[in-house]
């Protein structure tokens, strides 16, 4: 539990609102793929939104090592912080999951 609250309080004194363009980052690219919901949602994505979520994390991984912005090398960049490509998913597996455990809870008694 010490271990978890670390992490999330480094995650979010780094990633808050002002910095996730420095690397290029969306907020969708900060959910973490071990959460069942979130790994069902990437593998039924299209291939476009996981080769452009991996490349942003790459980004912001090799730009972190530099120690450079994102509008350094490309200050022009439309960047969609809110943008949901995969989000709506995530909500609609959990609102599955949901039912299918409602319409088995008669077999935990």
């Amino acid at each position: 539990l010490l271990s978890f609250h670390l992490s999330s309080v480094s995650l979010t004194c780094f990633f808050q609102p002002l910095h996730l363009p420095n690397p290029g980052l969306r907020y969708e690219d900060l959910l973490n793929e071990d959460e069942k919901e979130v790994k069902e949602a990437l593998a039924l994505a299209d291939p476009e939104v996981q080769t452009a979520r991996t490349r942003r994390l790459k980004r912001a991984i090799d730009l972190s090592y530099k120690r450079k912005s994102l509008q350094d090398y490309a200050p022009d960049m439309d960047l969609e912080l809110f943008k949901k490509e995969i989000y709506v998913d995530i909500e609609k597996i959990r609102a599955r999951d949901q039912e299918f455990a409602q319409l088995n809870a008669h077999n935990k008694q």
